[in-house]
């Protein structure tokens, strides 16, 4: 039960930043042998679902590197991620016999939520930042990491929910000096227009300037 649950927080997380691909990966594991997901999701192993799911990932891999596209599925992602975290949590096989089913869905809707609100925050400032350049870059690290989880979850879970702990830190890390840099120039810059070192309205300053010049 354990080593399902630290695979289902892997899982859940992978969800929030690329919610087709754990869908993906536990269908193909469930089709291979490789996992036993519960009823009714074993179903993601079927052949329809199978293909649907993987038309739907190539669209948002392929969208999810155009400018503006992706800001569309980022919206469109703050429902499916967290049905996605929900998916893929309650599909462990020996969870939900120890786990509320509601508790299950609750945490994956929360892990796969809270990490692409993340992720949905901080695409803004790099298309601000890059003028849309460092868009693939940033969405090919995020279907990199979610590939790595998903595996790891499903391999090696500890290790899963370790690179989560450590996602989540990393995370809060960069928030807070992205923060402490936004005051810093703010505090820098004092009021719009404001001369630095010099207290009042430029005009009002250079005005006297002249005035004192010309006496």
């Amino acid at each position: 039960m354990i080593t399902n649950l630290l695979g289902a927080v892997g899982l859940g997380a992978a969800s929030g930043l690329n919610a087709w691909i754990p869908l993906l990966a536990l269908g193909v594991a469930q089709r291979t042998g490789v996992v036993q997901l519960s009823a009714p999701f074993d179903e993601l192993g079927s052949t329809p679902v199978l293909v649907v799911l993987a038309v739907v990932f190539l669209v948002d891999l392929i969208g999810d590197k155009i400018p503006a596209v992706d800001h569309v599925l980022h919206a469109v992602g703050a429902l499916v991620a967290p049905a996605s975290g929900a998916v893929v949590v309650m599909a462990q096989e020996n969870l939900l016999t120890e786990v509320h089913p509601f508790v299950a869905a609750g945490l994956g809707l929360l892990l796969g939520g809270s990490i692409h609100a993340g992720r949905s925050a901080v695409r803004p400032v790099v298309t601000a930042g890059t003028g849309g350049i460092g868009n693939p870059v940033v969405s090919i690290l995020e279907d990199v990491s979610s590939v790595l989880l998903t595996v790891l979850a499903i391999v090696v879970p500890v290790l899963a929910f370790l690179s989560v702990v450590g996602l989540v830190v990393l995370g809060f890390v960069v928030y807070r000096r992205w923060r402490r840099r936004r005051a810093d120039r703010r505090a820098v810059g004092g009021p719009a227009g404001a001369v630095p070192g010099v207290a009042g309205p430029p005009d009002a300053w250079q005005r006297g300037g002249a005035q004192r010049s010309i006496r």
